[in-house]
Protein backbone atom coordinates (compact mmCIF):
# COMPACT_ATOMS: atom_id res chain seq x y z
CA UNK A 1 0.00 0.00 0.00
CA UNK A 2 2.82 2.26 0.68
CA UNK A 3 4.71 1.84 -2.50
CA UNK A 4 1.10 2.59 -4.15
CA UNK A 5 1.40 5.90 -2.59
CA UNK A 6 4.65 6.16 -3.44
CA UNK A 7 4.36 5.61 -7.34
CA UNK A 8 1.03 8.26 -7.17
CA UNK A 9 3.40 11.14 -7.59
CA UNK A 10 5.45 10.20 -10.51
CA UNK A 11 2.26 9.14 -12.17
CA UNK A 12 0.89 12.47 -11.71
CA UNK A 13 4.25 14.47 -12.79
CA UNK A 14 4.71 12.03 -16.01
CA UNK A 15 0.56 12.74 -17.13
CA UNK A 16 1.15 16.30 -16.41
CA UNK A 17 4.31 16.79 -18.58
CA UNK A 18 2.59 14.75 -21.03
CA UNK A 19 -0.81 17.04 -21.02
CA UNK A 20 1.73 19.91 -21.45
CA UNK A 21 3.47 18.56 -24.77
CA UNK A 22 0.67 17.88 -25.68
CA UNK A 23 -0.54 21.10 -25.98
CA UNK A 24 2.13 22.56 -26.80
CA UNK A 25 2.02 20.84 -30.11
CA UNK A 26 -1.31 21.79 -30.80
CA UNK A 27 -0.83 25.43 -29.83
CA UNK A 28 2.06 25.25 -32.14
CA UNK A 29 0.73 23.59 -34.77
CA UNK A 30 -3.07 24.51 -35.13
CA UNK A 31 -2.42 28.07 -37.19
CA UNK A 32 -1.49 24.45 -39.60
CA UNK A 33 -3.95 22.52 -39.62
CA UNK A 34 -6.64 26.12 -39.56
CA UNK A 35 -5.02 26.21 -43.20
CA UNK A 36 -4.39 22.87 -44.31
CA UNK A 37 -8.33 21.97 -43.27
CA UNK A 38 -10.20 24.36 -45.33
CA UNK A 39 -9.73 22.64 -48.22
CA UNK A 40 -10.00 19.28 -49.51
CA UNK A 41 -7.30 19.01 -51.64
CA UNK A 42 -4.82 19.61 -48.80
CA UNK A 43 -6.71 16.32 -46.38
CA UNK A 44 -3.44 14.76 -47.45
CA UNK A 45 -0.74 17.01 -46.14
CA UNK A 46 -3.02 16.90 -42.69
CA UNK A 47 -3.00 14.14 -42.17
CA UNK A 48 1.01 13.80 -42.88
CA UNK A 49 0.82 16.55 -40.21
CA UNK A 50 -1.42 14.50 -37.92
CA UNK A 51 1.10 11.70 -38.43
CA UNK A 52 4.01 14.05 -37.24
CA UNK A 53 2.07 15.96 -34.21
CA UNK A 54 1.50 12.09 -32.96
CA UNK A 55 4.87 11.09 -33.02
CA UNK A 56 6.02 14.48 -31.06
CA UNK A 57 3.08 13.43 -28.26
CA UNK A 58 4.34 10.46 -28.20
CA UNK A 59 8.51 10.36 -28.59
CA UNK A 60 8.82 13.33 -25.90
CA UNK A 61 6.96 11.98 -23.20
CA UNK A 62 9.14 8.39 -23.74
CA UNK A 63 6.63 6.38 -25.05
CA UNK A 64 7.92 4.43 -28.23
CA UNK A 65 5.56 1.99 -30.57
CA UNK A 66 6.24 -2.22 -31.49
CA UNK A 67 4.03 -3.08 -34.35
CA UNK A 68 3.61 -6.65 -35.55
CA UNK A 69 1.97 -6.85 -39.03
CA UNK A 70 0.74 -9.58 -40.56
CA UNK A 71 0.98 -7.86 -44.07
CA UNK A 72 3.17 -5.56 -45.08
CA UNK A 73 2.43 -1.39 -45.51
CA UNK A 74 2.17 -1.69 -48.80
CA UNK A 75 0.05 -4.20 -49.08
CA UNK A 76 -2.78 -2.46 -47.08
CA UNK A 77 -5.53 -2.62 -48.77
CA UNK A 78 -7.33 0.74 -50.07
CA UNK A 79 -10.15 1.54 -49.34
CA UNK A 80 -11.06 -0.10 -45.81
CA UNK A 81 -12.37 -0.16 -42.28
CA UNK A 82 -10.39 -0.32 -39.89
CA UNK A 83 -11.51 -2.01 -36.56
CA UNK A 84 -9.76 -2.01 -33.14
CA UNK A 85 -9.82 -2.23 -29.63
CA UNK A 86 -10.18 0.73 -27.44
CA UNK A 87 -8.69 0.89 -23.84
CA UNK A 88 -6.88 4.22 -23.80
CA UNK A 89 -6.89 8.24 -25.32
CA UNK A 90 -3.24 7.01 -26.56
CA UNK A 91 -5.19 4.22 -29.04
CA UNK A 92 -6.18 7.34 -31.38
CA UNK A 93 -2.41 8.92 -31.92
CA UNK A 94 -0.63 5.41 -31.88
CA UNK A 95 -3.25 5.03 -34.95
CA UNK A 96 -1.96 7.47 -36.90
CA UNK A 97 1.51 5.61 -36.78
CA UNK A 98 0.18 2.48 -36.98
CA UNK A 99 -1.80 3.03 -40.46
CA UNK A 100 0.62 5.38 -42.51
CA UNK A 101 -1.84 5.66 -45.82
CA UNK A 102 -4.41 7.66 -45.54
CA UNK A 103 -7.62 7.14 -43.42
CA UNK A 104 -10.08 9.09 -41.03
CA UNK A 105 -11.91 8.79 -38.31
CA UNK A 106 -15.64 8.52 -36.97
CA UNK A 107 -15.45 10.02 -33.30
CA UNK A 108 -18.61 10.97 -30.93
CA UNK A 109 -20.34 13.81 -31.52
CA UNK A 110 -18.97 15.44 -28.06
CA UNK A 111 -16.21 15.95 -30.05
CA UNK A 112 -17.57 19.33 -31.40
CA UNK A 113 -18.12 20.74 -27.80
CA UNK A 114 -14.64 20.83 -28.07
CA UNK A 115 -13.43 24.12 -29.54
CA UNK A 116 -9.77 23.05 -30.66
CA UNK A 117 -10.86 20.01 -31.53
CA UNK A 118 -13.78 20.96 -33.85
CA UNK A 119 -11.54 21.64 -37.08
CA UNK A 120 -10.55 17.87 -37.71
CA UNK A 121 -13.97 17.04 -37.38
CA UNK A 122 -15.62 19.94 -39.14
CA UNK A 123 -15.10 17.98 -42.77
CA UNK A 124 -12.14 15.82 -42.84
CA UNK A 125 -13.24 13.38 -40.14
CA UNK A 126 -17.19 12.02 -39.89
CA UNK A 127 -19.18 13.20 -36.40
CA UNK A 128 -21.84 9.78 -34.96
CA UNK A 129 -24.15 10.93 -32.94
CA UNK A 130 -25.21 7.79 -31.16
CA UNK A 131 -28.08 8.81 -29.22
CA UNK A 132 -30.09 10.22 -32.76
CA UNK A 133 -30.89 7.45 -35.16
CA UNK A 134 -30.92 10.05 -37.91
CA UNK A 135 -27.50 11.52 -36.71
CA UNK A 136 -25.87 7.69 -36.57
CA UNK A 137 -27.53 7.53 -40.20
CA UNK A 138 -26.10 10.98 -42.06
CA UNK A 139 -22.68 9.25 -40.34
CA UNK A 140 -23.28 6.33 -42.21
CA UNK A 141 -24.45 7.68 -45.18
CA UNK A 142 -21.11 9.91 -45.12
CA UNK A 143 -18.62 7.24 -44.48
CA UNK A 144 -19.62 5.51 -47.39
CA UNK A 145 -19.63 8.31 -49.67
CA UNK A 146 -16.05 8.59 -47.93
CA UNK A 147 -15.31 4.99 -48.95
CA UNK A 148 -16.30 5.27 -52.63
CA UNK A 149 -13.56 8.20 -52.97
CA UNK A 150 -11.09 5.50 -51.78
CA UNK A 151 -10.59 6.92 -48.33
CA UNK A 152 -10.13 4.30 -45.33
CA UNK A 153 -11.87 4.55 -41.95
CA UNK A 154 -11.08 3.58 -38.79
CA UNK A 155 -13.54 2.98 -35.76
CA UNK A 156 -14.08 1.45 -32.15
CA UNK A 157 -16.62 -0.94 -32.45
CA UNK A 158 -17.02 -1.23 -28.32
CA UNK A 159 -18.29 2.96 -28.53
CA UNK A 160 -15.83 3.73 -25.71
CA UNK A 161 -12.99 3.07 -23.46
CA UNK A 162 -12.37 0.10 -21.66
CA UNK A 163 -10.14 1.24 -18.89
CA UNK A 164 -8.59 -2.18 -17.60
CA UNK A 165 -8.15 -3.85 -21.40
CA UNK A 166 -10.81 -5.85 -21.24
CA UNK A 167 -12.93 -6.17 -24.25
CA UNK A 168 -16.12 -5.28 -24.08
CA UNK A 169 -19.03 -6.03 -26.79
CA UNK A 170 -18.82 -4.91 -30.20
CA UNK A 171 -21.70 -2.58 -32.34
CA UNK A 172 -22.64 -3.71 -35.54
CA UNK A 173 -21.85 -0.26 -37.71
CA UNK A 174 -18.10 -1.04 -38.92
CA UNK A 175 -18.97 -3.90 -39.63
CA UNK A 176 -22.47 -2.98 -42.08
CA UNK A 177 -20.06 -0.54 -43.76
CA UNK A 178 -17.61 -2.53 -44.71
CA UNK A 179 -20.44 -5.25 -46.07
CA UNK A 180 -22.56 -2.74 -47.98
CA UNK A 181 -19.65 -1.25 -49.66
CA UNK A 182 -17.60 -4.20 -50.15
CA UNK A 183 -14.42 -3.35 -48.84
CA UNK A 184 -11.97 -5.27 -46.42
CA UNK A 185 -11.82 -5.03 -42.79
CA UNK A 186 -8.84 -5.13 -40.92
CA UNK A 187 -8.55 -5.87 -37.28
CA UNK A 188 -6.54 -4.13 -34.95
CA UNK A 189 -5.18 -4.70 -31.69
CA UNK A 190 -3.76 -2.36 -28.86
CA UNK A 191 -2.18 -4.76 -26.71
CA UNK A 192 -1.19 -2.42 -23.77
CA UNK A 193 -2.28 1.50 -24.11
CA UNK A 194 -4.42 1.07 -21.47
CA UNK A 195 -1.50 0.21 -19.12
CA UNK A 196 0.92 3.24 -20.22
CA UNK A 197 -2.39 5.63 -20.15
CA UNK A 198 -5.21 4.65 -18.38
CA UNK A 199 -8.70 6.22 -18.42
CA UNK A 200 -9.76 7.24 -15.04
CA UNK A 201 -8.82 9.44 -12.02
CA UNK A 202 -5.73 11.36 -12.66
CA UNK A 203 -3.79 9.91 -10.01
CA UNK A 204 -4.82 6.25 -9.24
CA UNK A 205 -4.65 5.39 -13.20
CA UNK A 206 -1.56 4.14 -15.10
CA UNK A 207 0.24 6.69 -16.57
CA UNK A 208 4.06 6.30 -17.59
CA UNK A 209 6.38 5.90 -20.53
CA UNK A 210 7.01 2.86 -22.37
CA UNK A 211 6.34 0.64 -25.35
CA UNK A 212 3.13 0.61 -26.94
CA UNK A 213 2.35 -2.88 -28.85
CA UNK A 214 0.66 -3.12 -31.51
CA UNK A 215 -0.61 -5.81 -33.97
CA UNK A 216 -2.32 -5.18 -37.54
CA UNK A 217 -3.85 -8.62 -38.60
CA UNK A 218 -4.52 -9.42 -42.00
CA UNK A 219 -7.37 -8.03 -44.06
CA UNK A 220 -10.54 -9.50 -43.75
CA UNK A 221 -12.49 -9.89 -47.42
CA UNK A 222 -16.23 -8.60 -47.79
CA UNK A 223 -16.86 -9.29 -51.17
CA UNK A 224 -20.08 -11.33 -52.00
CA UNK A 225 -20.81 -10.94 -47.88
CA UNK A 226 -24.53 -9.51 -46.96
CA UNK A 227 -26.51 -8.85 -43.90
CA UNK A 228 -26.62 -12.46 -42.95
CA UNK A 229 -22.85 -12.18 -42.69
CA UNK A 230 -23.28 -9.10 -40.57
CA UNK A 231 -23.04 -10.96 -37.15
CA UNK A 232 -20.22 -13.67 -38.00
CA UNK A 233 -18.03 -11.17 -39.24
CA UNK A 234 -18.53 -8.92 -36.25
CA UNK A 235 -18.17 -12.29 -34.19
CA UNK A 236 -15.01 -13.33 -36.19
CA UNK A 237 -12.91 -9.79 -35.85
CA UNK A 238 -13.96 -10.00 -31.87
CA UNK A 239 -12.42 -13.11 -31.76
CA UNK A 240 -9.59 -12.09 -33.39
CA UNK A 241 -8.76 -9.33 -31.46
CA UNK A 242 -9.78 -11.07 -28.21
CA UNK A 243 -7.59 -13.92 -28.50
CA UNK A 244 -4.82 -11.77 -29.69
CA UNK A 245 -4.91 -10.02 -26.25
CA UNK A 246 -5.31 -13.16 -24.31
CA UNK A 247 -2.24 -14.86 -25.67
CA UNK A 248 -0.49 -11.54 -24.67
CA UNK A 249 -2.04 -11.60 -21.38
CA UNK A 250 -0.63 -15.22 -20.63
CA UNK A 251 2.76 -14.36 -22.28
CA UNK A 252 3.36 -11.60 -19.79
CA UNK A 253 2.14 -13.40 -16.97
Amino acid sequence: MFLHYIGIVPRALWKLFFILNFILGLVLLYPIFAILLTRRKKYTSAFRLMRFWARWILTVPGIFTKVKREIAIEDLPEPCVYVANHSSYLDIVISYLVVPKYMIYMGKAEIEKAPLFRIFFRDMNIYVDRASRTGSYKAFQKASERLGKGESIFLFPEGGIESKGKLKNFKNGAFRLAIENQVPIVPVTFLNNWKLMQNGGFFKSHGRPGISRVVVHKPIPTKGMGEDDLVPLRHNVREIISQTLQQNEHRHQ
